[in-house]
């Protein structure tokens, strides 16, 4: 959920940080010397905590959301998630529009991240985005993936000024078919929802199309849209960071040739799971609702949870993590605080996002929301996922497990990505390469193809 980043961007802390251009880059082979001095000194001033020395590096824009306090708090709540800074390891370069992009690979004591320094031709610094490194082994083909069943389209859709780029994945049957919709997690993310090596979103667009559905995935909006959404003045809430562009993305296939429109299911995954009910309740259309590792508690309270969690991992707590635990915590207090809608501007950072993303969150509750539900549910859970755990699992099960179209199942040896490991999942699980489990697809298409045409 994020977001951000909780590795997998599960944590709201990066959308704060996503503050850069977000248009499709073109690779370039290596940043330029000058470039890459650039961006490794501007790190190096984050690691010694000279913030103020990084602000001045910024342009007016990056000043005004991530400047002085707020970028300290930024760099805080990375730490809190992957451990301490250890070193630089390489950089390379894109190109994005007007902007020239350097990645500078660092290693934390938990995993290795890509901080993503964008400049405008000023050379100053306009964007800001940290993730799990993409510089480890390429993404190939999982097993299950029969290339030869499908084809791919690029497709556009939303209205306005946030219309966004997918890819629809649609199975060589010939007759109109089933179709689902992927929708991310919290944060930034691409339409594969890629985390370090992996590809979760395209496992299962090529998974399930292999099984004769048809699967849609695209850029989410925080990723496409960074810049513009970072000078806006009115506060991002997740009707427009997820569910706005999940209902759009399910009107699209509904008018494409090859989908059967009575077969539109949603598949929601981390975030997107826990905002499950919200865009069935939106969409009464939809012929199913799919959640892989939604949360059932609230965000801020799994924000605390991750963090101690992967201090924890080391057996030990230091100072430093007693100091960044505290201060979670109080964050965590104040967005609990019955007294935040009069005592808050709308737009004051808390845990990375805006007040009025938590306000608009406050009272929501996935399970119970769900009760009132008249789509079938599938839910889906990793037993080795520390991000969304067996608490947010048994949520949904003590909320629907007695409803009759509903299905639940746990997988134990899955993480929260949906693949396979042994033993404690820690956030360097998430560099190593792998793919969506085959068993776990098999179920969702299952599911997907015994569902009846209409409601």
């Amino acid at each position: 959920m994020r977001t951000r980043i909780a590795i997998l961007a599960l944590t709201v802390a990066l959308l704060a940080a996503a503050v850069s251009c977000a248009r499709t880059p073109t690779p370039e082979p290596t940043p330029s010397a000058d470039q890459a001095a650039l961006a490794t000194e501007f790190v190096d001033l984050l690691v010694r905590g000279d913030y103020s020395k990084a602000t001045q590096a910024m342009d007016a824009t990056m000043r005004a959301q991530l400047g002085g306090d707020k970028l300290a708090e930024v760099w805080k709540q990375i730490l809190g998630q992957v451990g301490a800074f250890k070193s630089q390891s390489g950089t390379r370069a894109e190109r994005s529009g007007q902007y020239d992009v350097v990645y500078v690979t660092c290693e934390f004591e938990q995993a290795t991240l890509d901080v993503k320094v964008v400049f405008d031709s000023a050379r100053r610094v306009s964007g800001l985005w940290f993730a799990p490194s993409q510089s480890h082994q390429p993404w190939v083909p999982p097993a299950y993936a029969r290339l030869d069943t499908f084809q791919e389209q690029e497709v556009r859709f939303g209205e306005g000024e946030w219309v966004l780029p997918g890819t629809l994945t649609l199975p060589l049957s010939g007759s109109p078919c089933a179709a689902v919709v992927l929708v991310h997690g919290s944060g930034p993310n691409d339409r594969d929802e890629s985390v370090g090596s992996n590809k979760p979103f395209r496992d299962l667009a090529w998974g399930l199309a292999s099984q004769g559905i048809a699967v849609l995935r695209y850029e989410k909006r925080t990723r496409e849209y960074a810049s513009k959404l970072a000078t806006l003045d009115v506060p991002l809430t997740v009707k427009e960071e997820t569910i706005d562009d999940a209902w759009a993305a399910a009107d699209l296939l509904r008018r494409t040739e090859g989908i059967d429109r009575e077969r539109i299911f949603v598949l929601g995954h981390s975030l997107g799971g826990t905002l499950v009910p919200r865009i069935g309740e939106l969409d009464s259309q939809l012929a199913g609702l799919i959640v892989l590792a939604g949360a059932t508690r609230p965000l801020e309270d799994l924000v605390l949870e991750q963090t101690q969690y992967i201090f924890s991992l080391d057996g030990t707590l230091s100072e430093s993590e007693k100091a960044q635990l505290e201060e979670l915590e109080q964050q965590v207090q104040l967005v609990k605080d019955p007294g935040l809608i009069t005592t808050t501007k709308p737009t004051k950072v808390l845990l990375g996002a805006p007040a009025q993303y938590w306000l608009d969150l406050r009272d929501y509750r996935p399970a119970e929301a769900a009760k009132a539900l008249q789509q079938p549910m599938l839910i889906l859970q990793g037993g080795r996922d520390y991000q969304v755990t067996l608490a947010d699992f048994e949520g949904w099960q003590q909320a629907l497990g007695d409803k009759p179209k509903v299905t639940l199942k746990l997988y134990p040896s899955l993480n929260h990505l949906f693949i396979t490991g042994e033993g404690k999942s820690m956030p360097t699980e998430y560099d190593s390469a792998g793919h969506v489990d085959e068993e776990l697809i098999a179920d969702i298409a299952a599911w997907v193809e015994k569902q009846p045409t209409s409601q």
